[in-house]
């Protein structure tokens, strides 16, 4: 057990697995810039505001804090906003974690678990998705997320820093109790924008794609519960821990739900009747994006105990019937 610097912990993924963490007896230092965190989701954890491109103050809070290992979720994560502005993705994902990863050497820290994406694979893959897949990302920030897994690499051969790099596939759910949930600036994630329908009736849910050869038209993905990815962060720590070398990892479930079950299953779950519009298709969605979980099994330990559909989203209208506008009327 030890000291933790968690960088972008008040975000979503990042607050839950500080609970976690604290629960497994480690002690987590949440680093944070705030632009897109949320104070209310770090209540009663050491915060140090900083930027990930502050090389001096990452230096300077692991030495004060003697941190012992790295849990890095720091990044802009939106397909689309990416597209638009690639120089501000390679920029604070790339350059902010080339950043973290010189602290970390001057400092001999020499373990980081590191949240990667799926969207390091690409479009037109098999099913279920392997480690061993071509990674082919077709946007910038499926890009920047393939640079770091390149750049640990690099970092493990000259510097012995080893890393456990972590694909999610699509995270969901929230805290059993309601305390603390999902909540972004810009909602583009599909069970949020359900539960608001839910909430609202402002008749705003969209469909993209009812076309698909799927058995009922719409896109399947792989939801896995925010608690189980959090849970496979500790198994990551811990693998490194035990002396494990540098891995590249998927998280995902190997089921997969349809746009037009998820929508069913919050009508039941909520009692609400959720309309929706069906538009076209998107450019870039795959039909299926499902992952195999075997090499997180054999090498971490690790499955999802919260994953399946139904308590993710009664986890996460948990969440959004008690706060109804996130985090807002919290602070």
């Amino acid at each position: 057990m030890g000291n933790l610097l968690v960088c972008g912990g008040a975000g979503y993924i990042g607050s839950h697995t500080l609970v976690v963490l604290r629960e497994a007896g480690y002690n987590p230092i949440v680093y944070d810039n705030m632009s897109e965190g949320h104070l209310a989701a770090v209540s009663g954890f050491t915060l140090i505001e900083g930027d990930l491109a502050d090389t001096e103050l990452l230096r300077e809070t692991i030495s004060r804090f003697d941190i012992d290992g790295v849990v890095h979720f720091a990044a802009y994560a939106l397909v689309g906003e990416s597209m638009k502005n690639p120089i501000k993705y390679y920029q604070n994902n790339v350059g902010g974690t080339a950043s973290l990863l010189e602290a970390m050497r001057d400092t001999n820290v020499r373990q980081i678990v590191f949240s990667s994406t799926c969207a390091t694979y690409g479009e037109n893959v098999p099913v279920p998705i392997t480690e061993d897949v071509p990674q082919e990302p077709c946007n910038p920030y499926g890009e920047s997320k393939l640079f770091v897994e390149k750049l640990l690499s690099r970092c493990d051969a000259a510097y012995g820093i080893k890393s456990v790099s972590l694909r999610y596939f699509n995270a969901a759910g929230a805290m059993q109790d309601g305390s603390i949930g999902e909540a972004h600036l810009l909602e583009t994630h599909l069970i949020p924008l359900t539960l608001k329908e839910a909430l609202c009736g402002e008749g705003k849910l969209e469909v993209f794609g009812l076309d698909y050869p799927t058995p009922d038209g719409s896109c399947i993905r792989d939801y896995v519960h925010v608690l189980d990815l959090a849970s496979a962060h500790l198994c990551a720590l811990r693998y490194l821990e035990r002396g494990g070398d540098t891995q590249f990892i998927n998280l995902g479930t190997g089921v997969g739900s349809s746009v037009l079950e998820v929508i069913q299953t919050a009508r039941e779950v909520t009692g609400r009747d959720i309309a929706y519009t069906a538009r076209e298709r998107r450019p870039g969605d795959p039909p299926v994006l499902i992952a195999s979980g075997k090499k997180a099994r054999q090498l971490l330990g690790w499955t999802a105990e919260r994953s399946d559909l139904r308590t993710i989203i009664a986890d996460a209208w948990s969440w959004h019937k008690t706060h109804p506008a996130g985090y807002g009327d919290m602070l």
